[in-house]
């Protein structure tokens, strides 16, 4: 299953995509079907109902033709727009990155022997075909960075990491948009990695029964339709469960929480000379089983 947030006739609202992705059917028919209460939004139901009830909704699918909505009708929005707290983020997840990221801060290039983490503000999350915008005057050197997202589905403190996959509901595609110089200046990555607009999510949660666990699925991102970061989420350092272990011990991971795993080699920073975005770019992010999320800058 697909878990859509969109605004169709000014009004926010979420649902499930059609299997052919050609419409998304209001999460408000379904819930009504099956006599659930109806929370307002994604994160509402995440929160009251995880992945309990999804068999249900299958069945209720599967059992009833629901009018839905075509899907070019309607403005996606990010899955979680508004999330609760600020966004996990796991920094040089993948060795040939940390090994390209020479000039940030954190230490050495040299991959990292604990995890390193650190947040961003996601005030709102932009949705696909959203514009991630330059404050320009502040900022000139704006990079991407393509990330597999978890999505946590219900509370837990020291999880072990045979248990992660119970606390996860679903995936959803990130591009962790980060200003370079920014993250230079301050000796940190917190303020050039909260700008407004940088965090786009999308376009859909995918529900975890969807995708095998260990998760290995191609993960790819593209500026004006050149392939930049082209991997693997099975060369993640630190995988899935381990990171949902050890970011839960002593602190308590709530529903609806988001984890942005890490991303690949390929960024513009990595290059010589570096490739930064500039407005009029595109950019494409992709995750096999999840879709693309495109975006374009301004």
């Amino acid at each position: 299953m697909k878990f859509v947030s969109y605004i169709f006739d000014n009004i926010e609202s979420y649902g499930i995509v059609s299997e052919n992705d050609n419409s998304v059917i209001p999460m408000n028919l379904i819930l009504e079907k099956i006599n659930k209460e109806v929370p307002v939004n994604l994160l509402n139901f995440i929160e009251k109902y995880s992945n309990d009830i999804n068999d249900e909704i299958l069945s209720t699918l599967e059992e009833n033709q629901f009018k839905g909505i075509e899907i070019d009708k309607i403005k996606i929005a990010a899955p979680i727009p508004n999330p609760r707290r600020n966004v996990f983020c796991l920094g040089k997840n993948y060795a040939e990155h940390a090994l390209e990221v020479k000039s940030l801060p954190s230490g050495n290039a040299a991959i990292p022997e604990y995890p390193i983490y650190f947040t961003k503000v996601a005030d709102p999350a932009i949705g696909h075909m959203d514009k991630v915008i330059i404050p320009k005057g502040y900022t000139e050197k704006i990079d991407y960075e393509v990330e597999l997202a978890i999505i946590i589905g219900k509370d837990g403190k020291d999880i072990s990491p045979d248990a992660a996959e119970d606390y996860i509901f679903g995936y959803t595609i990130a591009n962790d948009i980060s200003a370079r110089d920014i993250q230079v200046k301050h000796i940190q990555w917190f303020k050039g990695k909260s700008l407004d607009t940088f965090t786009p999510m999308g376009p859909y949660i995918v529900d975890k029964s969807e995708i095998k666990f260990p998760v290995k699925l191609d993960i790819s991102c593209k500026v004006n339709d050149e392939l930049r970061q082209n991997s693997n989420t099975r060369h993640l350092i630190f995988d899935i469960p381990y990171i949902i272990s050890d970011l839960s011990r002593g602190l308590t991971l709530r529903a609806g929480d988001i984890i942005l795993t890490g991303t690949p080699s390929g960024v513009g920073i990595g290059f010589e000379p570096h490739k930064y975005l500039k407005s009029g770019d595109i950019v494409e992010c992709s995750i096999e089983k999840i879709g693309t999320l495109v975006n374009f800058i301004e």
